[in-house]
């Protein structure tokens, strides 16, 4: 978007700056206007009315409470081996 300093007119007239658009950027801007209010229309359309279709019924029921937990130590996890074989770490000349 062009920017237009202020500036004098040759018969004295004094000229206010402004911003101008530039050539068939008005047309662009409407048209992608023009676009935009069409998916705005077709995108919102909705069917939900509540005739068609019962809501669902929630299968939990709000506040979740764990009572049935009587430690409240935090479990300590046991490492399990990844392999189900075992390995021989004398050949590498450590081990303990």
């Amino acid at each position: 978007m062009p920017i237009v300093r202020p500036y004098v007119r040759s018969d004295g007239t004094p000229v206010r700056g402004h911003t101008r658009w530039a050539p068939g950027a008005r047309r662009e801007m409407t048209v992608f206007a023009v676009f935009c209010l069409a998916v705005l229309g077709f995108g919102n359309t909705s069917t939900a009315d509540g005739t068609d279709s019962q809501s669902p019924t929630p299968s939990v029921t709000y506040p979740i409470r764990f009572d049935h937990t009587t430690n409240d130590a935090p479990r300590v996890a046991v490492p399990h081996p990844t392999v189900s074989y075992p390995i021989d770490l004398s050949a590498l000349g450590g081990g303990r």
